[in-house]
Order: C-alpha cells, then structure tokens, then sequence
C-alpha cells in the first residue's frame, strides 16, 4: 500500500459515512452546498455511501455502477466512476478522482474544480496538468 493510500485509509476511519440512496443522495447535495458549488455538480444515481471526514475536508460517494451524464447547456459529457472522492474546501473541490469530461474525442481527468468568486458566475475545471475550462455555473444548478 503506497503512502497515499494509507493517508486516504486513516481519512476513512476517522469519517462520518452514509448508507441508503435517499440518505446519500441528501448528504451529497448538502456536502457541495456547504462549500458554495452547484448541488447538481454530481449528478451521481444509485449512491450507496458517502463519507466525510471534517477535519481534513476528504470525502467519498460510491455509487453501484459508474454513470455517464450530458449538461446540456454546456453541450459536456462527463463520465463518474463508482467511486467518486476529494478533499472539500470553500467553493472547491481538490485532488478529485473518479471524474472525467469528454474533450473532442478524448476522456480528460478532471482534478480540482473551482469557483473563484459567486459573483462571476463561473466555474473552473482543471486537470492536474493545469489546463483549465471555465463554463456558467448556472450550467450546474
């Protein structure tokens, strides 16, 4: 086990976690609501756990099967694994794994995803290259 995942393991033991699809589903939109980020930002089905642990900000959603889901007003396909995980902060979610966007014929991992201030209106997505997109955050609502 690498160092990484012994960090995220003692993360998951220290977590508060949920179980039931309501139940999920409910804490998943609360948790992105907390930080300032669209509550439809994880359009996540079949959701059979969430974690968080507070005093680190990392988190969990694991889901029965990996989903595909179009943001029509942006025209984006953005695929989800069955395991979705990162570290909250205020208006981010950073280190992201599990979240990949379709970019002309390509799959792009997504790593950190940003509001810089409500007011602008948008939202950033960046891999962990650095290479960003910015959209409407309505796009997400």
């Amino acid at each position: 086990m690498s160092s990484q995942q012994m960090q995220i393991s003692c993360l998951r033991e220290n977590a508060v976690v949920y179980t039931g699809e309501s139940m999920c589903k409910q804490k998943s939109m609360e948790l992105l609501e907390k930080i300032n980020l669209p509550k439809s930002l994880l359009p996540l089905d079949s959701i059979v756990e969430v974690g968080h642990d507070e005093s680190s900000g990392f988190m969990w959603l694991k889901q029965k099967k990996s989903k595909t889901h179009v943001f029509s007003d942006i025209q984006r396909c953005v695929w989800y694994d069955t395991e979705v995980t990162a570290f909250l902060d205020d208006r981010r979610l950073m280190r992201l794994t599990g979240v990949k966007s379709k970019e002309l014929l390509m799959w792009v991992t997504i790593a950190d995803i940003s509001i810089e201030e409500p007011s602008s209106g948008k939202i950033t997505f960046a891999t962990s290259t650095g290479i960003s997109r910015s959209f409407p955050a309505s796009a997400f609502e």
